[in-house]
């Protein structure tokens, strides 16, 4: 973005890694800087992967409980 190149449609890897737990997508819709490769995700994608990340918080939480 600060080096003002043409930003493309493309997909990304995505991971995170919080609170003991590691998400990795392979593939995320992105805008993609064409010259140095860094992405930008639209809010429909942030929210989509927000979303994501909760369920797995809330699914290890309950396996904590149960052991």
């Amino acid at each position: 973005m600060y080096c003002q190149t043409e930003m493309k449609r493309g997909t990304v890897p995505f991971h995170i890694d919080r609170k003991g737990i590691h998400v990795s997508l392979d593939e995320v819709p992105a805008w993609v800087c064409s010259q140095g490769g860094e992405s930008y995700f639209e809010a429909t994608e942030v929210d989509s992967m927000q979303a994501l990340v909760k369920v797995v918080e809330e699914q290890t939480l309950k396996l904590a409980r149960v052991t």
